[in-house]
């Protein structure tokens, strides 16, 4: 028991030496340990700040990029629907430009054939009348040859018309 009383009593000199010793090894673990340590922290939140302002500034430049590309692809947009407005007006005004051409075509042939049937027309009369001007004259030729009688002169008529129908 008495070695373990030794152990517990309390001695003024080498409590002060104890105390002396703890502070040499505090003065030391400062210089050596902290001062070090200290440093290697503050270049760490150093590095971590600068990564920090660095993702932040590639963040802001990410969203500005963002921003051109989505006005750029709306631009793009607009362009777009703007060139098929625009096809869309030349479609319907070709298609209308050729749509009255061939009105017009068509009228046009419209109009010669109207103007071949009636010369057609004409060209017909003309014969017809030449027919009956050259049967009227074998008929006058007759009556002249012959004194006419009224038997005569209705199979003279009858006859004229037989071949006014067969000219016709």
């Amino acid at each position: 028991m008495q070695l373990y009383q030794a152990l517990i009593t309390l001695d003024g000199w080498t409590f002060v030496a104890q105390i002396c010793n703890l502070m040499i090894q505090l003065v030391i673990f400062k210089k050596l340990l902290l001062n070090p340590v200290k440093k290697v922290i503050a270049e760490r939140k150093a590095k971590a700040d600068s990564q920090i302002a660095d993702a932040e500034k590639l963040r802001t430049e990410a969203e500005a990029m963002k921003a051109e590309y989505e006005q750029n692809l709306q631009n793009a947009r607009n362009e777009a629907n703007q060139i098929v407005a625009s096809a869309q007006k030349t479609a319907a005004a070709r298609s209308e430009e050729l749509l009255g051409e061939a009105r017009a075509q068509a009228a046009a042939l419209k109009q010669k054939a109207e103007a071949d049937i009636a010369q057609e027309r004409k060209k017909a009369v003309n014969e017809a009348k030449d027919e009956i001007g050259g049967m009227a004259m074998e008929i006058a030729s007759k009556v002249v040859e012959r004194e006419i009688k009224e038997a005569d002169h209705k199979d003279l008529i009858d006859e004229f018309i037989k071949n006014v129908g067969e000219a016709s």
